[in-house]
């Protein structure tokens, strides 16, 4: 069987850690940060976990990195 494929937009967005969760930045702080509060804008700071449901997903679109 030949191999499969990583999803390029799944390896420039996630990464996973050691114990193979799956971190990722924090949404929401692209742009209209003005009709943000600060406390939003404070905490939504580096990267964060994904919820199981969700790195069940990402986990699909990178084989190779579990």
């Amino acid at each position: 069987m030949p191999k499969m494929k990583t999803k390029s937009a799944a390896k420039k967005r996630f990464k996973m850690t050691a114990s193979g969760r799956v971190k990722a930045g924090v949404a929401g702080k692209r742009h209209g940060m003005i009709k943000r509060s600060t406390d939003f804008v404070r905490k939504a700071t580096g990267t964060m976990l994904l919820a199981d449901a969700d790195a069940k997903i990402v986990k699909k679109y990178m084989p190779y990195n579990r």
